[in-house]
């Protein structure tokens, strides 16, 4: 198993948590996506592990390539960064459009009764696809709900699940206590003569 990732906001659904594989320290942006271990370290984070042999592990035959499958995440990251920034624009659409095509939903009848079962036309698509159509779901549940922290410093998405749907900031440990202290040390320097 790869090693804990460094991202700072793990949890969210896994659409955003793909956005999230882009994150600031110190001014800085950082980005897990940059090699096929950062792959790996996302895909178990996500419990996607199964899409793709383990690090290190030769590919058996028919196995998704992790180069290729790291450069369809990377587009999905993209594409789904488009409809955040602008939900319905041509581009975010053509962009969704160009992941989502690559696999689908079938529903089929099992012992069990009635399922679904998850089809792409190249494994690689795997782990883009599912985080594209996760996004297409939290648009359906509750697209308001979808958030970038408020702290002006901060590049993370989450989704509101609070009760009345106000969260602000990613965190409250980190980024929601940064800007408080930041406004109590503006009001502790207004009020020195």
């Amino acid at each position: 198993m790869p090693p804990a990732g460094p991202r700072p906001l793990l949890g969210e659904p896994v659409s955003l948590d793909l956005l999230n594989t882009w994150w600031v320290v110190q001014g800085s942006r950082q980005d897990l996506l940059t090699s096929v271990e950062g792959l790996h370290i996302w895909l178990a984070d996500n419990d996607l592990g199964h899409l793709l042999p383990a690090a290190g592990e030769a590919p058996a035959a028919g196995a998704p390539d992790p180069s290729a499958t790291l450069r369809a995440l990377l587009g999905a990251r993209d594409a789904i960064a488009a409809a955040v920034r602008a939900p319905g624009s041509p581009d975010a659409v053509r962009r969704m459009d160009a992941v989502l095509r690559h696999g689908r939903i079938r529903p089929v009848l099992t012992a069990e009764g009635p399922d679904e079962s998850v089809e792409f036309d190249d494994p690689v698509w795997g782990p883009a696809w599912t985080a594209a159509y996760d996004y297409l779901r939290l648009l359906r549940t509750a697209p308001d709900r979808i958030r970038a922290c408020q702290h002006p410093d901060c590049v993370l998405h989450f989704f509101d699940t609070s009760r009345n749907g106000t969260r602000r900031w990613c965190s409250m440990a980190g980024c929601g206590n940064r800007a408080k202290a930041s406004r109590h040390y503006a009001r502790s320097r207004e009020s020195r003569p």
